[in-house]
């Protein structure tokens, strides 16, 4: 899409998505990589794809894209085959026949890292490993009775540790648990950042911190308030951010530290009622807050398991100066930027 000009081109189709993340579409070092994922349909096999869009230069990786690092040369990936079965929209759309459900923590499911340059992929971290060598340890008592999924799988800003949403289903059909694990880029120092017994409080969204050292998410501390909270990526100093503004929807902190963009879920208090959401501005340093523009997020037809709703969620350029977000005006989804930089500066 030429942002000057509104005219746009097609330059690659995918089989590879669903109706949430859509193909992890993603630059990666520069605009010479676009990364997104794809399909066989004959087999159902997932894989990502290197595209040079000035050229049409394309690469078939071995491994799915979940996230690229920020020198492009490593994707990493949970499952996007099994992604689904936790939560409908997430993934690839495949056959319910093709896709087996864990049993436990499997040794053969885990962490993929694919090489962008080679394609080669690996398992990086299995969930056996995770569940067996996380520190503070798991109590296997708790979550016995069920199965274990990776989720969302991000790169810090350093490219030096990934984190991971492990989430446990119980075989009863109760609800489901969800940790947040952190580790070295090779696998290695697994901690949990974020155990079920805080975020099984209530809470939702964790995301990495741009000093590539702390996390942050949303997370009923005591219990009854939603707050923006960090902690270091082995679970330590878990505070809130600030006590002054509730925290909501998919926040990402700025680097300077003081400054958090975030959107709003229609269920929760802050949303307006009427099928518009703020994108919010906070100010973690004066415990204040702006609304940065108003956005309808409502679709007709959000699906029977919400598969189809449309989160804003907020996310910053490589420069930090503009934001893109979803929204739905006139019924229809709809991609927007914003140019943050006069925010930057004089709040910065």
């Amino acid at each position: 899409v030429d942002l000057k000009t509104g005219t746009d081109r097609v330059v690659a189709q995918t089989l590879g998505w669903d109706t949430q993340l859509g193909a992890q579409a993603q630059w990666g070092v520069d605009d010479s990589q676009l990364f997104f994922n794809d399909m066989e349909p004959e087999t159902w096999r997932p894989f990502g794809v290197r595209l040079d869009p000035l050229t049409g230069t394309r690469k078939e990786l071995d491994g799915t894209v979940y996230m690229v690092s920020p020198d492009g040369r490593l994707a990493a990936s949970p499952s996007f085959l099994k992604m689904g079965l936790t939560q409908l929209g997430y993934g690839v759309i495949a056959p319910p026949g093709q896709v087996a459900p864990n049993k436990g923590a499997p040794a053969d499911d885990g962490i993929f890292v694919t090489d962008t340059e080679s394609g080669k992929c690996r398992l990086l971290v299995s969930l056996e490993e995770i569940v067996q060598t996380a520190t503070p340890a798991f109590d296997m008592d708790v979550y016995r009775k069920g199965d274990f999924y990776g989720f969302h799988v991000k790169w810090n800003l350093q490219g030096n540790r990934l984190m991971v949403v492990l989430r446990w289903r119980p075989h009863d059909g109760g609800k489901m648990k969800h940790d947040l694990i952190t580790m070295r880029a090779d696998g290695s120092d697994i901690r949990v950042a974020v155990s079920d017994t805080v975020w099984g409080k209530g809470g939702h969204h964790p995301n990495w911190c741009p000093d590539g050292e702390t996390v942050m998410i949303n997370v009923k501390l005591d219990g009854e308030t939603l707050r923006l909270a960090q902690a270091h990526y082995d679970g330590s100093g878990l505070v809130p951010m600030t006590e002054a503004v509730m925290g909501s929807g998919h926040p990402t902190l700025h680097p300077n530290g003081r400054h958090v963009v975030t959107d709003v879920y229609l269920h929760e208090s802050l949303a307006f009622g009427d099928g518009t959401t703020p994108i919010r501005w906070i100010d973690l340093e004066a415990g204040t807050e702006q609304m940065l523009v108003r956005i309808n997020n409502d679709p007709p037809f959000p699906g029977p398991k919400k598969e189809l709703r449309i989160d804003p969620h907020p996310a910053w350029d490589k420069d930090f100066r503009w934001i893109a977000f979803n929204g739905c005006k006139d019924g229809i989804r709809r991609v927007y930027v914003a140019d943050l930089s006069g925010h930057v500066e004089r709040y910065g």
